[in-house]
């Protein structure tokens, strides 16, 4: 049989927890599917569990949550606020919204995450907070830039989208910053499709964080009792997820665990069994630095060079596995030229990198036999 007679491996496909489908059709009859239900609460107790976080709210995505940090910040036109280039646009364009400058810094050339010792200068009298990215679920410096933000009195942030499950020196992601973001996109180790959270853990910011939420509206207190009318009292707007979302990411967070064990056996048996490969072709697979626990959510490959990555993702597609590259520099898009700025050197190392990326097809219900297509296809390429 050819290579193109064999059923082709997507680069991910979405797992069907235990329980799943019955929690859909439970949350359609339960009387309504509106936000705030039982669901919601289930959901928000197990992320709670999972991430040590203070606070937890459901939003209708990581995109959404960002949004609500920025708004929590109350930033206003011309502050700052450092950011990645090496990240999906969301982590800019949540700050840039309220008026914000996204400062751009570049990326460490072992994890892809943020430079710490590029962070200083950075700042100006106009920063208000750093986020960082845990790229790939591999924490960033977390003490050194923790210790920066107190330093300079900045708010830290974590996009946490890729992390959660991972931890730094026995700590969850998502436990360090005064907020911190989660997504539950279809492509993430836990799942609704289109969904997030945002973690506050600044006891002081709960409340208004359910404010803004719920469309600027204290509606929550109402229905707990707290107040006999609701009102309009903040700014805000409608980021709480249905109750039948929920409910899905219910069954997917209850499932983590054996999610967890099959992710990390693809990563494993990936990163062993492609060592020889990699090191004799000039190729770098991930490190992961000690204290970090990563949770498995993707599996790259850097090539020498651009051409080479090109002729890599045609070389396995070939042969019937979809890989794909990753994030482009935000400091080099048209919309971070227009409402951004690169920190002080600029970004060499994050345009080097997304030249250079590749992503493997990593999902729970990835088996065996597939996992050996992979490897062996990326064995057979031979850089040139």
């Amino acid at each position: 049989m050819s290579a193109t007679d064999l059923k082709s491996i997507p680069f991910n496909r979405t797992h069907v927890a235990e329980n799943e489908l019955d929690y859909l059709v439970e949350a359609l009859h339960q009387g309504s599917t509106c936000g705030d239900g039982p669901f919601t609460r289930r959901a928000t107790a197990l992320l709670r569990e999972l991430t040590g976080a203070g606070g937890a709210l459901l939003t209708t995505s990581c995109t959404h949550a960002l949004e609500m940090s920025a708004l929590l910040l109350g930033l206003r036109p011309g502050d700052e606020v450092i950011v990645p280039s090496f990240t999906f646009m969301s982590t800019a364009n949540a700050y840039a919204l309220r008026g914000a400058v996204p400062v751009f810094a570049d990326c460490r050339p072992d994890t892809l995450n943020v430079d710490e010792h590029l962070l200083e200068a950075a700042v100006t009298d106009r920063t208000r907070a750093v986020v960082v990215v845990h790229y790939a679920g591999v924490a960033c410096a977390m003490e050194e830039i923790g210790a920066l933000c107190e330093r300079h009195g900045l708010t830290l942030i974590e996009d946490n989208a890729h992390g959660l499950g991972g931890s730094y020196r026995g700590r969850p992601l998502g436990s360090f910053g005064r907020m911190a973001t989660q997504s539950f996109h279809a492509t993430k180790n836990a799942q609704c499709g289109e969904g997030g959270a945002l973690l506050v853990n600044d006891p002081g910011l709960v409340a208004r964080a359910e404010i803004v939420r719920e469309k600027g509206t204290d509606r929550g207190r109402f229905f707990r009792g707290q107040v006999d009318k609701y009102r309009w009292v903040d700014i805000g707007s409608s980021y709480l997820p249905s109750d039948v979302l929920a409910a899905q990411l219910t069954a997917q967070l209850e499932s983590f665990g054996r999610i967890q064990l099959r992710r990390h056996a693809v990563w494993n048996a990936y990163h062993e069994r492609l060592a020889d490969w990699a090191a004799g072709n000039g190729v770098a697979q991930p490190m992961v630095p000690d204290g970090c626990a990563h949770p498995a959510h993707l599996y790259y490959l850097l090539l020498p060079d651009l051409d080479n990555r090109q002729a890599f993702i045609g070389h396995l597609a070939e042969r019937g596995v979809q890989a794909v590259f990753h994030y482009q520099p935000l400091h080099t898009a048209p919309a971070g030229t227009r409402y951004g700025r690169p920190a002080p050197g600029g970004c060499p190392v994050t345009e080097e990198v997304a030249d250079r990326l590749v992503r493997l097809p990593l999902f729970a219900d990835l088996d065996e036999d597939a996992v050996t297509r992979v490897v062996e296809a990326v064995q057979s390429y031979r850089v040139r």
